[in-house]
């Protein structure tokens, strides 16, 4: 059995039918309801990492763990080590956890002081491990998907500036294989798609799938700012704006460990695009 928690995000949702699919028994753990038609072989419970005794029963029996932060748990929640007791307690023998690239390339990030502990801890858990550490997510276009539908406008800064964007359906995918196959224990992923985009040529790609004229307005990095504040909590703003307008050459370049795990390619920008069309339209 396979515990998976953020089962229903944009990773776990994903792992839980890649898992279902395989013929694994999978317990979904998420704080919001259970779709109205789950898959075979998936129960699904009602919790998460922001409480772990309640977390407890969804371990028992589970012979590996996925673990995604999202949200608040990003900054604030019960201790990496609460979760290591728990495990320990059910006998979870493999633990798979989804980190960030920054972890490496920006270690002194405020932001992500949470995510760099249950980092370490889960590497220094004694328990058979694997380390996800994705770069920028393809997803974070779903940020535009109001102002392309009503206006056909991308507003974003740093227009010309490329990132390597990853497709969370890729970073599921590898967490399937290493929940499932031997041979990962110990390693550190990172995943990235297969070429640096910027945003100027992410609404290109999406005008192409659309069909239609989508124009790009280039914001300052104050403009940025003060859009990104309306949802994103103030100390992870200027971190963000660093790494979208001046990313280190690590951060631009494309990993090979997507194509190693899954033995094929890491899609495209325009496939996550033309998979997420209904958005933007």
């Amino acid at each position: 059995m396979i515990t998976v928690t953020g089962a229903t995000g944009n990773i776990g949702r994903t792992l839980v039918e890649l898992l279902a699919e395989a013929g694994e028994q999978v317990v979904a753990v998420s704080r919001q309801p259970q779709p109205a038609h789950p898959a075979a072989g998936v129960r699904w419970a009602q919790g998460g990492l922001g409480d772990i005794a309640g977390l407890r029963p969804a371990l028992e029996g589970a012979r590996a763990l996925f673990v995604v932060l999202g949200g608040e748990l990003n900054s604030h929640g019960e201790s990496p080590d609460a979760l290591l007791a728990a495990v320990a307690d059910a006998g979870v023998e493999r633990i798979v956890l989804v980190s960030s690239q920054a972890n490496t390339t920006r270690p002194d990030l405020p932001s992500h002081v949470r995510l760099r502990a249950f980092d370490a801890a889960v590497r220094a858990s004694g328990r058979e491990f694997t380390v996800l550490r994705p770069g920028a997510f393809a997803s974070n276009a779903f940020g535009w998907a109001e102002s392309v539908r009503t206006e056909r406008t991308v507003y974003a800064p740093f227009g010309g500036v490329g990132l390597p964007v990853v497709d969370p359906a890729d970073i599921a995918a590898v967490a399937a294989a290493v929940l499932r196959e031997d041979g990962h224990a110990g390693r550190v992923y990172d995943l990235t798609g297969p070429e640096a985009i910027g945003p100027r040529r992410q609404a290109e790609v999406i005008a192409e799938a659309l069909g239609e004229e989508v124009a790009f307005v280039e914001l300052s990095r104050e403009q940025a700012h003060a859009h990104l504040a309306r949802f994103m909590p103030e100390q992870v703003i200027p971190g963000t704006l660093d790494v979208l307008g001046a990313p280190l050459p690590v951060e631009q370049a494309v990993s090979p460990d997507v194509a190693a795990v899954l033995h094929r390619p890491a899609a495209p920008f325009r496939a996550w695009v033309e998979r997420n069309l209904p958005a933007f339209r």
